[in-house]
C-alpha cells in the first residue's frame, strides 16, 4: 500500500443515497452506501486518507414526517434528534460499508464515525433570508 500523503474530504450528499422515488428505504440508502464506500476504498488504496462527510436533510424529514404521523401515540422528535440520529445512522451505514470492502480488500485500516454538533452564529446575515442555499454563494 502506498504511504499516505493526502488527504481527500468527501462529500456525500442525503440525496445521493436516495437513487429514486422508488428506492428510499433503509436497505436502499445501504446499497447506495456500500456502492459509494467502494470508490472511498479506491482512493485509500491508492494512498490517501480520506474524511467522508455527509448530509441527511431527506433523512431527517422522514423521521419527522415519522413523528408527525405519531403525534399522540408517541411523543414527537425534536429536530436536533432526529439530526443526531440521522448523522449516526448514516456514519453506521459507512462505516460498515468502508470496514466490509476494507476486509474484502484485505486492507488493514480502520473506520470510524463521528456525530458532531455546530455552533452557529445567530447573527449570520444568512438567517435574515434562510435558504437551502448560503447566503455566501
Amino acid at each position: 500500500m502506498a504511504k499516505r500523503k493526502h488527504t481527500a474530504v468527501v462529500a456525500v450528499g442525503g440525496n445521493s443515497l436516495i437513487v429514486d422515488d422508488q428506492h428510499q428505504s433503509i436497505p436502499d440508502q445501504v446499497k447506495a452506501a456500500t456502492t459509494t464506500s467502494h470508490y472511498v476504498a479506491d482512493m485509500v488504496e491508492a494512498g490517501w486518507t480520506a474524511v467522508l462527510t455527509h448530509g441527511n436533510g431527506p433523512q431527517v424529514g422522514f423521521i419527522l414526517r415519522r413523528s408527525g404521523i405519531a403525534k399522540g401515540v408517541v411523543p414527537e422528535v425534536p429536530v436536533d434528534y432526529a439530526d443526531a440520529d440521522t448523522q449516526g445512522a448514516i456514519g453506521y451505514m459507512f462505516q460498515r460499508a468502508l470496514y466490509n470492502e476494507f476486509q474484502r480488500r484485505k486492507l488493514k485500516r480502520k473506520v470510524v464515525a463521528v456525530v458532531t454538533q455546530v455552533l452557529v452564529d445567530p447573527n449570520d446575515p444568512a438567517f435574515r433570508n434562510p435558504t437551502k442555499r448560503s447566503a455566501r454563494t
